[in-house]
This record gives structure tokens, C-alpha cells and sequence, in this order.
């Protein structure tokens, strides 16, 4: 019960991994804030946690940059803490760069790497009056990589890792803990509702996510690696070769990208 009486606040709660780290940390006893656009998607995940655990749901847009501050101070108000951030909302991407209107790359960094800047920004300065606190922010694989139709998307995971590793240095000493989790394939929706070149949701779910990690055993293997503080873990399957491919072997990487047909 590593996270029992903690206060976890999960954006992209209302499906897929957030949906399973509510799930998770409410099975550890912990205190849930569960946000995302979708308010009754919420509302069911509250119902499917354990009786009697404590949940606030909080509605919000990560992407809507001035509503965070306000969304800061129920988040605190409610039980006087935050203490764990969990940065999960957002979303995937399928479409070339040659085809990609401009307004598509920016709304993918809006929610995917501003949406968390935004609200860490906003949680901080309570987290450091407390004591301390932890920011998880959920990456990707294609954080550490680029593959062909991932454009905006990887570019946004790789802005994570620059952004919270500089914030993890400097807070460290402060009580600031920074977890930085990559999964690799995941049985999710995220493919469905990936945004195609117009802004238009991808609407098919890519076969390697089909035969991803179910949703509760990655959730499972993050609280594991939550507990333990790590600064960074990759959760997935064969598809984490990937990332030592690209580091030890880039040309290597580079010809297996430039032959990938990517769903």
C-alpha cells in the first residue's frame, strides 16, 4: 500500500492508461483527482474504483492554459495536498508531415507537451510549500525515437524528456521527484483517436496496439516503477528494442525507420 492516504491528480482520466492508473492507485488506497474533457467518462471510472475510495472529479481541458491556475486551487483545495501529478492526457498522431496542416502540429504540442508544462507550473509552487511532491509524466517509446507518421507526436514526447529532466535537476534538492514513464504498445484507443493530416480522428486501431500490453498490467508496472521514484522507465514490449536500436546502432534505426509502413 505504497500509496495509501496519497493524493494523486490524473489528467486523461477517463480512458485507456489513465483510466487504469485510477483504477491502480485507488486499489492502493490512494485519494484520486481524475480530470479530462469528458466529465461522464469520469464519473464511470469513479464508479468502477473500489468502494469508498476518495475521488474528486475535475473537469478540464490541459489545453485551455488559462483555466489551469483555477483548476490548481480546487485540486489543493480539496484535500490540502497534491502529491503525486500524474501528466497523461494526450493524443497520438497518423499522418505524413508533407500532408499535416500546421494547425494539427500545434494542437498536438498544446495538449501533449504544453498541457503539462502548464499544469506543473501550476502545481509546483504548492507542492514546494508542502514539502514536496512527484511529477509522472507519461512519454512515449517515440520519445526516444521517430518513426514515419509521428511527426508532431514524437516531437512532443522528446520535448517532455528535455523539459522535465531540466525541472528534475533543478528541483531535486527541493523535494521535487520527477518520473519520466515510456510505454511502448498499449491496448488503448489511442490509435482511434489519433489525429489524421486534417485534424480528423484516425478512427482504426493499428494492429501492434491490438496486441499491445493490457491497460491494468502496464498500469501495474508504472505504479511499480512510481513507488521506486525512477526517473525513467520504459513499459512495453519488444518494442522497447527499439530505443536501444536507435542509441547504440542509429544507422541501423535509420534504414528499419525508412522501411517502416506505419498503421
Amino acid at each position: 500500500m505504497q500509496f495509501k492516504d496519497k493524493v494523486v491528480w490524473i489528467t486523461g482520466a477517463s480512458s485507456g492508461i489513465g483510466e487504469h492508473l485510477a483504477y491502480a492507485f485507488a486499489g492502493q488506497g490512494a485519494h484520486l483527482i481524475l480530470s479530462s474533457r469528458n466529465e461522464r467518462e469520469l464519473e464511470r471510472v469513479k464508479g468502477n474504483c473500489p468502494d469508498g475510495a476518495k475521488i474528486l472529479v475535475l473537469p478540464m481541458d490541459v489545453a485551455d492554459f488559462d483555466s489551469i491556475p483555477g483548476k490548481a486551487r480546487q485540486a489543493f483545495g480539496w484535500f490540502g495536498a497534491v502529491h503525486i501529478l500524474v501528466n497523461n492526457a494526450g493524443i497520438s498522431q497518423r499522418s505524413a508531415v508533407k500532408d499535416t496542416q500546421f494547425e494539427v502540429d500545434k494542437k498536438i504540442m498544446e495538449v501533449n507537451f504544453l498541457g503539462a508544462v502548464a499544469l506543473s507550473k501550476a502545481v509546483l509552487p504548492a507542492m514546494l510549500r508542502q514539502g514536496g511532491g512527484q511529477v509522472v509524466v507519461i512519454s512515449s517509446v517515440m520519445g526516444k525515437l521517430g518513426t514515419p507518421r509521428r511527426s508532431a507526436y514524437a516531437a512532443s514526447k522528446h520535448a517532455l524528456h528535455g523539459y522535465f529532466d531540466c525541472l528534475r535537476a533543478e528541483l531535486h534538492d527541493e523535494g521535487i521527484k520527477v518520473s519520466i514513464i515510456c510505454p511502448g504498445y498499449v491496448h488503448t484507443n489511442v490509435t482511434i483517436n489519433a489525429l489524421t493530416a486534417d485534424g480528423s480522428p484516425n478512427n482504426k486501431m493499428a494492429e501492434a496496439t491490438r496486441n499491445g500490453l493490457a491497460p491494468e498490467v502496464f498500469a501495474e508496472k508504472a505504479l511499480r516503477a512510481i513507488a521506486r521514484e525512477k526517473e525513467e522507465a520504459l513499459i512495453g514490449g519488444k518494442e522497447i528494442l527499439g530505443v536501444y536500436i536507435k542509441r547504440f546502432f542509429p544507422g541501423l534505426f535509420s534504414r528499419i525507420a525508412r522501411g517502416m509502413k506505419v498503421s
